[in-house]
């Protein structure tokens, strides 16, 4: 039986500012989707994960009300590559807490 081992593809990150794992694919069709797959890494759009439904939650969003997906595209534009996106250079990634049992 053969073993496929799976290529790591790695980004410049322009969130995080560093080499990280690459998305696998495209989160979305169109140029903001392209330049998302070309620059952020797979870490920074689990971030993103968490904060759109932070916003989705706060403010109510319908996500079938076109007016809902252009704020959450411009917040997700605004968090990627908006001035003051960039982490601190200091800054790492939370480590998660240790389940109950």
């Amino acid at each position: 039986m053969a073993r496929y081992e799976k290529t790591i593809v790695v980004v410049h990150c322009a969130k995080l500012n560093r080499e990280l794992e690459a998305l696998p694919k495209r989160p979305f069709p169109g140029p903001l989707g392209e330049r998302i797959y070309n620059e952020i890494s797979q870490q920074a759009w689990d971030m993103w994960q968490q904060q759109s439904t932070i916003l989705i939650n706060h403010y109510g969003l319908n996500l079938a009300d076109p007016r809902s997906n252009d704020f959450l595209f411009e917040q997700m534009d605004e968090f990627f590559f908006g001035a003051g996106a960039q982490m601190p250079e200091d800054w790492t990634p939370p480590t998660a807490a240790p389940r109950k049992k």
